[in-house]
C-alpha cells in the first residue's frame, strides 16, 4: 500500500520542487509527493513532534516562478494580477475546507504565508489513489468495492454539499483508498459556494470526462447536480476503466452507451440505471442530491 496522496511518478526537472530539509514555519520539508499545474504537495514533518503531514503549496507555473531563494514570483506584469487572483482563491480553499470535519475528507490543520505564496497544512494518510486500481484492473472493480468505496464518499460529498459548497472536481485522481476500502476525498482546488454567490469561472478547474457540461460556460448553472454528474463518471470509470468522453463532445455528438444495456450481465440494474442517470447531459435528468445516489445504491 502506498503511503501518499497520490502515486508520485518522476517530475520534471523545471517544476522545481523545495529541497528536502527545507523549513517552513514550523514544518521540515522530507519530499515531493504531488505536482500540478496550480500547486505542488510536499511529505512534512512537525518540527515539534515529527508528526507527518502533507502540505500543498500555491505554484501556479504558468503564471510563476521559485527564486534562487525560494520566492514565488509572478513572469511579468501580466501575470500578476492573474497569480494574485489564484492565491486568494487558494485562501479561500483552505478557509473553505477548515470548516469541513468529515472522516472521508481530507482534514487541514494550518494554511500560513511564507516565500510570498501560500502553505496549506493536511493531515497525511497512508493508501492507494483509486486511479491506480482502475488502472491496476482496467477497470472491472468489483461490485463489493464500489459498494465500499461509494455511499462513505457520497456521505462526505453531502457534508460538503450541507456547508454550501461544491468540490467540482471529483475524479478517480483525488480519491485516496485507505486500508479497508475507506476513501478519501482530496484536493479542493475547485471549491465553489452554492447557492453561487459570483459567476462560475470556465477554465478554472476543468478535467475531461469528468466534469459536466455547465462547468465550461461563464454561466453555466453549477449545483449538487454537477457532482453528480463527476461522481456518476468516477463509477463509470471503475466499470469501463476509461472515463467518459468529455462532455462537450457528447453534447455536439452523444456516443455514449448506456452502462445498464452494456454491463448488465455483471452489475445490479439499479448501479447501472443511477449511473446513467448522473451522466445525463440535461441537468434535471441527473439526481439532485448524494441522498438520491445513496439510495439507489443501498438497493443493490
Amino acid at each position: 500500500m502506498t503511503a501518499s496522496y497520490y502515486d508520485p511518478d518522476t517530475y520534471p526537472s523545471e517544476w522545481n520542487f523545495l529541497q528536502s530539509g527545507t523549513i517552513l514555519d514550523h514544518y521540515m520539508i522530507e519530499k515531493p509527493i504531488a505536482g500540478g499545474g496550480f500547486s505542488s504537495v510536499y511529505l512534512a514533518r512537525q518540527l515539534s513532534d515529527q508528526h507527518q503531514v502533507a502540505i500543498k503549496e500555491y505554484m501556479p507555473r504558468r503564471l510563476a516562478h521559485r527564486t534562487w531563494q525560494n520566492q514565488i514570483v509572478p513572469h511579468s506584469p501580466e501575470t500578476r494580477s492573474l497569480f494574485l487572483r489564484g492565491k486568494t482563491l487558494f485562501v479561500e480553499e483552505a478557509k473553505a475546507l477548515g470548516k469541513l470535519k468529515h472522516p472521508n475528507i481530507v482534514e487541514v490543520l494550518n494554511f500560513f504565508p511564507a516565500n510570498s505564496t501560500i502553505y496549506l497544512v493536511m493531515t497525511y494518510d497512508y493508501g492507494k489513489n483509486l486511479s491506480s486500481y482502475i488502472k491496476d484492473k482496467k477497470g472491472n472493480l468489483t461490485l463489493q468495492f464500489i459498494l465500499t468505496v461509494f455511499p462513505a464518499l457520497l456521505e462526505g460529498v453531502q457534508t460538503i454539499h450541507e456547508a454550501h459548497l461544491l468540490h467540482l472536481d471529483i475524479k478517480p485522481e483525488n480519491i485516496l483508498i485507505r486500508p479497508g476500502g475507506d476513501p478519501l476525498l482530496l484536493d479542493f482546488g475547485a471549491v465553489h459556494p452554492f447557492p453561487k454567490t459570483e459567476k462560475w469561472t470556465p477554465g478554472k478547474v476543468l478535467t475531461k470526462g469528468f466534469s459536466p457540461p455547465e462547468q465550461y460556460p461563464v454561466d453555466g448553472n453549477v449545483g449538487p447536480w454537477s457532482d453528480m454528474y463527476a461522481i456518476g463518471a468516477t463509477i463509470r470509470t471503475c466499470i469501463e476503466g476509461r472515463p467518459p468522453p468529455p462532455s462537450p463532445d457528447r453534447v455536439n455528438n452523444d456516443t455514449l452507451k448506456p452502462l445498464a444495456s452494456t454491463f448488465k450481465r455483471k452489475y445490479p440494474l439499479k448501479l447501472l440505471k443511477m449511473v446513467d442517470a448522473s451522466l445525463e447531459l440535461d441537468l434535471k435528468n441527473r439526481p439532485q442530491s448524494t441522498i438520491e445516489m445513496m439510495d439507489s445504491i443501498s438497493q443493490c
